[in-house]
């Protein structure tokens, strides 16, 4: 039964082991979060990697698409153009296409978005009395995609019970490969 094997090969690990084990995750922790720092210098976004969550995008995009964003101040938005943007009280944030682009005479830029797959515009998405998006609600700006590999976060997401059990069997797994290859040369 596995999860007697699993506690057995706990019993045998020696603090020695478990210590590596716990350094071991702490690493891959830790670089995780200095890639995702990097990104997000390199890329300008607050989040250079979005999951499509719905399906407002299709044909372009589809629920699950794994999306790579850059946020360069400098770069103009065009209409036509793929955004990420977030709206004041909502927390996740939403992938549209940029419909209409307003410029005032000072040249600050406001524009209207629109999913794909949507018969009207956003402007029931915003809050209540803004008609248009403007820069600073921006995150990103699609400059590609993975197909479908988003998948599994939005499993996890609409399904808890799949993120807790998910998790419990890498730990177990990881703890037993470890013991039983890892541990070894220790």
């Amino acid at each position: 039964m596995l999860s007697l094997d699993f506690l057995d090969d706990v019993r045998r690990m020696n603090k020695r082991q478990l210590y590596y084990q716990v350094l071991n995750f702490g690493m891959i922790v830790s670089s995780a979060l200095m890639i995702w720092k990097g990104l997000m210098v390199i890329t300008g976004s607050e989040s250079p990697i979005v999951v499509v969550l719905s399906g407002s995008m299709e044909p372009a995009f589809h629920r699950g698409d794994l999306l790579f964003l850059t946020n360069r101040v400098e770069d103009p938005i065009r209409v036509g153009e793929i955004v990420v943007f977030r709206i004041e009280g909502r927390e996740i944030p939403i992938v549209h296409r940029v419909l209409k682009i307003h410029e005032k005479q000072n040249g600050h830029i406001k524009f209207l978005t629109k999913g794909d797959n949507n018969a009207v515009d956003d402007r029931g998405l915003y809050k209540q009395g803004q008609h248009w998006l403007e820069k600073k609600d921006v995150v990103g700006r699609a400059r590609g995609f993975v197909p479908y590999i988003g998948i599994v976060t939005i499993l996890m997401n609409d399904y808890p019970k799949f993120k807790v059990r998910a998790c419990i069997v890498c730990f177990i797994k990881n703890v037993i490969f470890w013991a039983r290859c890892g541990g070894s040369h220790l």
